[in-house]
């Protein structure tokens, strides 16, 4: 055989097996088998779920089981929708060991009050539960800040960061990715314990964060929903600090 035929060989076997290579990695990056984001666990010992009724039934008792401290559930969207698994999902949660929240996804098109309304009478106490948290993300036709009236927003939620706090006795936490942090959260609700989302990367130098998001899929076992994967976040402290947290 001609050396340049051996060449081409190694050649086109090296490119081959490279290919199947990042395949393979990209499958198990899909398939929640290996993550881009793992944070050490001696760094970041206390880790949790956020949830929705995406995820359809949860077995608390299954799912709490799996190295896990905190839960967050959606409860409500809006000023008029409630998640459809909240009221099962906060029941059954408060039954198990988790410290568990509750949270609210916000919108652009109706007012903090009645935001916080729907909130309030949807979401009871719950012994050693965590502050509830506003989510706040771009969404549909609101795709960035060019499509909302930014001081009118902010305006809409200091409103209802003002009433979950007089509700709850505890300032809400506030989730955030990189554009509506920049854009609606930085400087003008620092006083509001910050979730970042960030789930390709670790969190950017110079936020400070509470809670991190930092994978979208994760697979655990203990629910059957249409949603295959799981968010996994962790907490900024030790387990101690945590167990005191808010305080």
């Amino acid at each position: 055989m001609k050396k340049t035929s051996k060449t081409k060989i190694i050649i086109w076997t090296f490119v081959a097996v490279l290919f199947i290579s990042v395949l393979v990695t990209i499958s198990l990056l899909f398939f929640g088998v290996i993550h881009l984001n793992n944070p050490d666990q001696n760094d970041y010992p206390v880790r949790g779920v956020d949830l929705s009724s995406y995820q359809g039934y949860v077995d608390w008792d299954i799912l709490s089981a799996q190295n896990i401290r905190f839960a967050f559930i959606k409860a409500t969207e809006g000023s008029s929708f409630v998640d459809p698994r909240f009221k099962d999902n906060w029941a059954s949660a408060a039954e198990t060991d988790l410290r568990i929240g509750a949270y609210h996804f916000f919108s652009f098109e109706s007012s903090g009050e009645k935001q916080a309304e729907l909130f309030c009478n949807t979401v009871s106490s719950v012994n050693n539960m965590l502050p509830p948290v506003i989510d706040v993300e771009y969404y549909g036709k609101f795709s960035s800040n060019k499509d909302i009236d930014i001081p009118a927003v902010k305006k809409e939620l200091r409103m209802l960061v003002d009433v979950l706090t007089a509700e709850y006795g505890m300032k809400p936490i506030i989730y955030a990715d990189s554009s509506t942090y920049k854009t609606i959260i930085r400087k003008d609700f620092d006083d509001c314990d910050l979730w970042f989302r960030s789930v390709y990367t670790s969190v950017p130098s110079g936020i400070t964060w509470k809670f991190w998001q930092y994978s979208n899929r994760h697979v655990l076992k203990g629910y059957d929903g249409k949603e295959r994967y799981i968010d996994m976040n962790t907490f900024a402290g030790n387990i101690e600090e945590f167990e005191k947290y808010p305080n």
